[in-house]
């Protein structure tokens, strides 16, 4: 019985480990990619033919939208040296999925979060050719 208890808390214990790990990287790949060059955020987005990208402020105003397609995906980079140092967020919106990344600006620097820190399916859309990798 000693065992059968033990056995089952490792159960639950890795089925708990593997859906976390996995967690958040079922939509868009999106690479967040190096960029040594101050305000300048780079990143890719594979396998999404269209997509809407928004920036907005912490407030949730609109600062920056676009329509954006690729044949193979979408590459984008954008400029933030006119923006003042706070946070800011990228949304990637393609027909089943919003995503939403945190950029954050500082007098130096433009960092995107690898890691979305939102994620909303759309109702009656079903995502399994879609997910999110972040390297």
């Amino acid at each position: 019985m000693k065992n059968l208890k033990l056995s089952l808390v490792c159960a639950v214990l890795f089925t708990g480990m593997s859906t976390y790990a996995i967690d958040g990287n079922e939509d868009f790949n999106l690479h967040v990619l190096k960029n040594n060059n101050g305000k300048l955020i780079t990143f890719a987005l594979n396998q999404v033919k269209k997509a809407t990208l928004t920036i907005y402020d912490k407030d949730g105003t609109v600062l920056y939208s676009e329509a954006a397609s690729g044949k193979d995906g979408i590459l984008r980079t954008f400029s933030l040296e006119e923006f003042p140092a706070g946070t800011y967020f990228l949304e990637v919106e393609d027909n089943a999925k919003k995503v939403r990344h945190e950029i954050t600006i500082t007098d130096e620097t433009s960092v995107l979060s690898s890691k979305a820190v939102s994620s909303v399916y759309k109702a009656g859309v079903s995502a399994n050719n879609t997910s999110v990798a972040v390297r």
